[in-house]
């Protein structure tokens, strides 16, 4: 059975489920990771210029002889290009890395100073126009980035990627993107395995016969995420992406809402300010 997609606001599908790439920087270890990945039904490869590993997703795609097609690979436009030239020209080297002619979605990866958002987001615009990214949005972007940015956009983003997982619930950044047609994508949406043992995501790992991870993941695709979990570990690969033959019901979405304690798994600068 294939990964369900959704619709964005611009008219581009997106699969409901993605491998961050995030830290998987041995050329070995990422041919292992992208190889399992792809037998076990991933498609949506979530890479960034940051993570200094763009050449061997490039690399992993062209070395199994896949069709371009197949895939959706996002990139992430890095902090430190504020002006537009830096963030034309820096997004051409990642073309050349990735080993293709467009992006399927490319994101900025952190909001920046505020005097020099404008600028950016001009260049992620015409990078769009060019075709060169079908579909373009942000990261780590809260209520008020998101006010700023609609204040001078032409085209709003149509995803918004931030840590969201069972113990921090991103409530009111969510019910801004569900209203403004922003698709959530949630990153560190197992909390890096910081909190796994908690009594209610036990029970229910046992009631529906799920590990406690995928309880954490289905949750996510509960709330309308798209969740991106990281592993490099093929059986861990597996159990990740195998969340679409279940649904929480409703009282255990309750259970699982309580669990919320804004906890962050994942230190930001103060970029994201």
């Amino acid at each position: 059975m294939g990964i369900p997609e959704i619709e964005l606001i611009d008219g581009n599908s997106i699969p409901s489920i993605g491998l961050g790439l995030w830290k998987v920087k041995d050329k070995q270890q990422f041919r292992v990771m992208f190889e399992a990945a792809y037998q076990a039904g991933y498609r949506h490869f979530d890479d960034a210029e940051a993570y200094a590993n763009e050449q061997l997703l490039g690399l992993g795609w062209k070395n199994l002889g896949l069709k371009r097609e197949s895939l959706f690979i996002t990139t992430k436009s890095l902090a430190l290009h504020f002006n537009y030239k830096s963030t034309i020209d820096s997004f051409e080297e990642s073309l050349k890395k990735l080993q293709t002619d467009h992006v399927d979605l490319l994101l900025v990866h952190f909001p920046g100073p505020t005097w020099l958002r404008r600028d950016k987001w001009r260049a992620i615009e015409d990078i769009k126009k060019a075709g060169k990214a079908r579909s373009i949005g942000v990261s780590n972007y809260y209520v008020k980035h998101l006010n700023q940015l609609e204040s001078y956009a032409n085209e709003m983003p149509v995803v918004n990627q931030i840590e969201m997982h069972v113990f921090r619930q991103q409530l009111e950044i969510r019910q801004y993107c569900q209203k403004n047609n922003i698709q959530i994508e949630a990153y560190s949406p197992i909390a890096h395995a910081q909190i796994m043992d908690n009594p209610v995501i036990k029970q229910l790992a046992d009631k529906y016969q799920k590990t406690y991870s995928q309880i954490m993941l289905r949750w996510c695709i509960d709330q309308q995420a798209i969740p991106l979990p990281k592993s490099v570990t093929p059986s861990r690969i597996q159990e990740n992406i195998d969340i679409f033959d279940f649904k929480l019901d409703d009282k255990d979405l309750e259970r699982l809402k309580a669990l919320d304690i804004n906890h962050k798994s994942l230190w930001r600068s103060s970029l994201s300010g």
